[in-house]
């Protein structure tokens, strides 16, 4: 294929996600959209209301034989349409988690690695310039770690609705955990080996066997050890929702938040607006060697932006034929802390890794 011609791609799933992956390929002269699916007619953006609607995964399949299929559905989908994707000649971009068990998560890097297609999971923030800066300024100042990271959301009206559709299948810390536990795995290079959650069903509104707010403490093998914590729903608190931080000996990397943010807006969960390194070096006289630096992020890429760049990925990945071994496995094991962290939840008990 010539790298001037057009992917044709498919994009199953049409919430806030699967609207932005389609606008990003709409806007990419190295794509060109041969199908939307989605069970029921959505709002679309400008520029995508022209594609319509269609219902049948299988059926896009089979007629447009597409070159990449975009899969933002719910969480439980995630792996059958990957699977028959791959077996249909696609390349596959699948949104996070990749599966809701880590035996259908290594069904489908298998199925990747066997039809010879690339596999790109929806990590967001490893597209992201200041979470790129926040990994390898963590990095510099060497473990063992403490993590410190939380994204909770006071959500109502509709937001609240697709985290209830959500909670139908993956619990917040597994949804939205997947991300940190793979920021955690960047930064350090050793083993997760046993991990700890608990979790609380604070509304009648999601079955009893499910939990809306959830926290996970996973231990690593050099001593560091790392908490996340997730909440969903309109008892949320504002209060400290957002906590990105990263401790050392030598000192530690946060993200400082501007004042007045609020936690529903989508924009907010990976913006950085400022980082700042501490280092905790002392002189002579006890007292800390340089003050705290504050690096400014200011015009970094909105929500829009950053699933322009993901797929700008794909693309890269395809055209290039990047090998992408280590971002399967990297998927796979953040999947399986989370997953063991919700056993946790269930059991009562400490999961070893």
């Amino acid at each position: 294929m010539s790298s001037q011609t057009p992917l044709r791609v498919v994009v199953a799933g049409l919430g806030n996600m699967g609207r932005s992956h389609a606008l990003a390929y709409h806007t990419n002269p190295g794509f060109q959209i041969a199908a939307l699916i989605n069970r029921s007619d959505v709002p679309l953006p400008d520029g995508l209301s022209f594609y319509g609607i269609r219902r049948s995964f299988d059926e896009v399949l089979r007629d447009e034989k597409p070159d990449v299929a975009c899969i933002a559905t719910y969480s439980d989908s995630h792996a059958d349409y990957a699977v028959k994707a791959f077996e249909a000649g696609c390349h596959v971009f699948v949104e996070k988690p990749l599966a809701t068990t880590v035996s259908d998560a290594r069904r489908v890097v298998a199925a990747a690695k066997a039809n010879g297609r690339k596999l790109v999971i929806g990590y967001i923030l490893r597209h992201h310039p200041s979470w790129i800066r926040l990994i390898a300024e963590a990095r510099k100042l060497g473990g063992p770690y403490v993590f410190r990271m939380n994204l909770n959301q006071q959500s109502s009206g509709p937001t609240w609705g697709t985290h209830k559709q959500l909670m139908q299948t993956t619990s917040p810390i597994v949804d939205c955990g997947v991300h940190y536990l793979d920021v955690m795995l960047q930064i350090t290079d050793a083993k997760p080996v046993e991990v700890r959650g608990m979790g609380v069903r604070l509304t009648e509104e999601v079955a009893p066997s499910m939990y809306n707010y959830g926290h996970l403490q996973v231990l690593f093998d050099d001593g560091s050890v790392g908490w996340y914590e997730a909440g969903w729903g309109p008892m949320i608190s504002e209060t400290a929702f957002f906590v990105k931080d990263v401790i050392s000996p030598n000192g530690c990397v946060s993200i400082v938040m501007k004042e007045g943010v609020k936690s529903d807006d989508i924009d907010t969960h990976t913006k950085t607006s400022t980082i700042r390194l501490h280092s905790a070096a002392t002189g002579p006289d006890g007292k800390f060697a340089k003050p705290d630096e504050m690096l400014s992020m200011a015009g970094e890429p909105g929500h829009q932006d950053l699933c322009d760049l993901e797929q700008a990925f794909v693309l890269k990945a395809i055209r290039e034929d990047l090998d992408l071994t280590k971002h399967m496995d990297d998927a796979v094991k953040s999947l399986a802390v989370c997953l063991a962290a919700d056993e946790s939840v269930r059991s009562g008990a400490p999961i070893k890794l």
